[in-house]
């Protein structure tokens, strides 16, 4: 009997890997750069801050006009965010896929709310500009906390220069 394939309103398969159809190319990129970084950074799961961490490792012009906005060095704001989320113990070499099971619930959320932002937006597809605005407008945002926690700019403005930068890059 065929496994169904998921409805154009579900970015996961039925075994819990990402659809491809559902991300772009930059999207796909982001998302496996964020495993890396997870790996990189100790944790055993991807989490939110793996996929911010994954936009600025490859940045997509919209992200980079983004970071222009903020008038930050995206690799330093890369590095500090692995500083900062970096764990002494835990397992450098730890197994992780882009599979379900391997993503924290905010990561899995956030992945859905991206995908429902790119169907409201008329796209079958991801871009990194729905990761960024989305991780950005996501209640509790972590990412967004440590800029306001820094005093650099509060969740609605960063949300705003993203907004700006996607509009500005031709990001559709």
């Amino acid at each position: 009997m065929a496994t169904p394939q998921p409805g154009p309103e579900e970015i996961f398969l039925p075994g819990g890997q990402i659809c491809k159809e559902s991300v772009t190319g930059p999207a796909l990129t982001v998302l496996q750069e964020a495993l890396k970084l997870a790996r990189v950074t100790r944790w055993d799961s991807v989490r939110s801050p793996h996929i911010f961490m994954g936009l600025l490792a490859v940045p997509d012009p919209g992200v980079r006009l983004w970071g222009d906005r903020l008038g930050a060095d995206l690799g330093r704001l890369l590095r500090d965010f692995q500083e900062l989320f970096h764990q002494e113990e835990g397992e450098c070499e730890a197994l992780l896929m882009l599979n379900r099971e391997f993503l924290s619930d905010n990561v899995i959320r956030l992945l859905r709310e991206a995908h429902a932002r790119a169907l409201d937006h008329h796209r079958a597809a991801v871009t990194p500009m729905d990761l960024l605005i989305t991780l950005l407008t996501t209640s509790n945002s972590i990412v967004a906390e440590c800029f306001e926690r820094s005093n650099i700019a509060t969740a609605a403005k960063l949300t705003e220069w993203a907004v700006l930068a996607e509009q500005q890059s031709g990001a559709k």
